[in-house]
């Protein structure tokens, strides 16, 4: 549906109903050649990995905290955690073992408590975190936006004074770089001019003031039409906003805190949401992942551009 009108739609369980719901579902990936979509439930240490065409639902629980991540071309884990980027291969669900992890790079935490958030890679395989105070009742703005290369190097901060990074996306031309801090006293979604050769950013500006609609601005998608879509957190719902920073279209979900999104399925129109369960009043669908046919299509989600070390678990 067209226009700034509320559009209420069907969405799709994603787990089987015997799955207990997440206490922070986050960072869904599509993998189109395995047709499977994965994320992570932050405290819980966990990576869900589910084929929609079947149901097959595979978890595997890390040493420390996963807050996001990609995968290069052979399928080896680039994971974002609480104390630095480590790669790992992924093997039986189950325990991965500290031991097979290969530490890769570590920022300089300005603060105690804090572990990296929302990341993903760019269209030409770099990959870029950002960084938060994990207790979201201090208001630190210790957080930054990092930028690991092909290389395997991490840059300084690109972007300081985040308090609650999240909504990384890019422009399906690479001109532009959005990027959201969700906490309640910030609330704003901002555009970057973004150098795809170099990797580098600029000309910071104000793209979507939040506190003018409903939620906070959580994790994000880019679909093919350039349209950012935006997880409402508190706001129950995702909201498409154009190029121009123009609201045109309002999904209304049955989660009350969905906190990221993600175009995939076989030919990229289904958007999968992750959604945290409060810890108060809390519905039977809240802390699950959902599928939204949302009538658009996405596009694939690049893979990191460098090699990893190979880790077996």
């Amino acid at each position: 549906m067209s226009g700034s009108g509320v559009s209420r739609v069907s969405v799709e369980r994603l787990e089987p109903s015997r799955e207990a719901p997440h206490a922070v579902g986050e960072s869904p990936l599509w993998r189109a050649d395995e047709q499977a979509l994965y994320w992570v439930d932050i405290p819980a240490r966990q990576l869900h990995r589910v084929t929609p065409a079947d149901g097959e639902h595979r978890q595997w629980t890390f040493p420390e905290q996963l807050a996001c991540f990609s995968f290069d071309a052979s399928g080896t884990l680039l994971a974002a955690c609480e104390t630095g980027l480590f790669a790992v291969r992924l093997g039986a669900p189950g325990e991965v073992r500290a031991e097979a992890w290969t530490r890769l790079a570590a920022p300089v935490f300005p603060a105690s408590g804090m572990r990296f958030n929302d990341g993903r890679c760019d269209r030409q395989g770099r990959f870029w975190a950002g960084t938060m105070v994990a207790d979201m009742s201090l208001a630190s703005d210790a957080g930054s936006l990092f930028r690991f290369d092909e290389t395997q190097w991490l840059s300084a901060p690109l972007v300081d004074g985040l308090v609650t990074q999240n909504g990384l996306g890019f422009s399906p031309d690479s001109r532009t770089l959005y990027l959201s801090d969700s906490h309640p006293t910030v609330r704003r979604v901002w555009a970057f001019d973004f150098d795809a050769q170099h990797g580098a950013i600029g000309n910071r500006r104000l793209f979507v003031d939040m506190t003018q609609y409903p939620g906070r601005p959580d994790g994000a998608a880019v679909d093919a039409d350039g349209c950012y879509w935006t997880c409402a957190n508190d706001g129950g719902r995702l909201l498409r906003f154009t190029p121009a920073g123009v609201l045109d279209r309002e999904i209304v979900l049955p989660v009350s805190k969905p906190s990221m999104c993600a175009f995939g399925g076989r030919d990229f129109d289904t958007l999968f949401v992750t959604s945290i369960r409060p810890g108060a009043n809390a519905n039977e669908h809240d802390g699950h992942v959902f599928a939204v046919r949302c009538g658009v299509q996405g596009l694939p989600e690049a893979p990191y551009a460098g090699t990893l070390p190979v880790a077996s678990v």
